[in-house]
């Protein structure tokens, strides 16, 4: 029985899977709520335990981690690879365990991630780009973004078909390739996929971020949750260094690079958004870094560049294209000029 298998028949005891792993959690309606995978109370995270949809998938709203049964069990147990991981299900199970060496325990998602960069093409004049310009993002073209033209998609029943796709390299500070970060697109027209996922990352992603410009140049980093969103502030501040972080769990777990002086932090309007920068801005008070959070008019800034244009934006966010006097070691921007004291207040832009 491989991978797939002792997912699947971990998927039909889920509830007795999510008891013996998540002792800490409780079962809420068709869903079984734990504050992580590896056990802790809480109710960030969500295995869904009966249909619709599919049972046995979770997902871990404060860091975006997602998976099958399996990947819980290995996270819970701490198993080192998923060999050791597939042993435990099995003994749960109470099927024999085998011995025998799947290419699946060999499996390097960091080493994958690079292999799929390495098959992407420049992202201009592919339909990537134009999919970005139909959302009004015009200044597209940088090396973090490259095109696929039919990249394999699998969806929750384990179907497979290509699509094209926008492919993002994720790096940490140094530059290095740790993940992908894949958006798949309608072939038809500039827009997302119509599957049920359009978006997901291989390879190490926490923590890290989508790059444009160059960091090590830059006093100031601006740093956002999507792409999307990044792009549609640099649309509108051309001259800005930015980082996409790609989750709000992730932009919350942002480590700002050695020798930056300032962080502009663009949050989504949400709960999570408000929590993640929140944390992140803690963090820029720690470190001794200056640090500003701006809120959009609408639920992200690709909606303020959609609805205000690239002009009306940019006129918005003016006063931030300079190092403006007011801001605090953890403050909010302020547009009208007046110097904001920290609180837990957010000054749309």
């Amino acid at each position: 029985m491989n991978a797939a298998d002792t997912a699947a028949r971990l998927a039909e005891r889920a509830e007795a899977v999510c008891r013996k792993y998540l002792p800490n959690g409780r079962k809420q309606g068709r869903y079984w709520c734990a504050g992580n995978a590896r056990g802790a109370p809480g109710r960030s995270l969500f295995v869904r335990l009966a249909p619709p949809g599919t049972p046995g998938k979770w997902t871990d709203g404060a860091t975006a981690e997602h998976g099958d049964l399996l990947d819980l069990i290995r996270i819970a147990t701490g198993a080192a690879s998923l060999r050791d991981a597939l042993a435990e299900a099995r003994r749960f199970l109470a099927l024999p365990v085998t011995t025998a060496v799947s290419n699946d325990d060999v499996y390097d998602r960091t080493a994958a991630a690079r292999h799929l960069w390495d098959r992407c093409r420049p992202i201009e004049n592919t339909h990537a780009q134009a999919y970005l310009r139909a959302r009004a993002i015009h200044r597209c073209r940088f090396p973090a973004l490259r095109f696929h033209p039919s990249l394999a998609y699998r969806d929750d029943a384990g179907r497979w078909r290509r699509l094209p796709a926008l492919v993002a390299a994720v790096t940490a500070d140094d530059g290095e390739l740790q993940g992908v970060h894949r958006t798949w697109l309608d072939p038809n027209r500039p827009a997302k996929a119509r599957v049920e996922r359009p978006r997901k990352a291989l390879g190490r992603i926490h923590g890290l971020a989508v790059r444009f410009g160059e960091p090590d140049a830059a006093s100031t980093l601006l740093v956002g949750e999507g792409i999307e969103t990044v792009l549609s502030l640099v649309t509108a501040l051309p001259d800005t260094v930015a980082a996409a972080a790609l989750s709000a769990g992730s932009l919350g777990a942002f480590v700002p690079p050695p020798g930056l002086s300032r962080l502009l932090i663009a949050q989504d309007r949400d709960r999570q958004g408000e929590r993640a920068a929140l944390r992140l801005q803690m963090r820029c008070t720690r470190l001794g870094i200056g640090s500003a959070v701006i809120v959009p008019q609408g639920n992200d800034f690709n909606d303020d560049l959609v609805t205000l244009g690239r002009q009306r934006l940019a006129q918005r966010l003016a006063p931030l294209a300079i190092r403006p006097r007011t801001e605090t070691r953890c403050g909010f921007a302020d547009l009208q000029g007046t110097k904001i004291p920290p609180s837990n207040k957010r000054t749309p832009t």
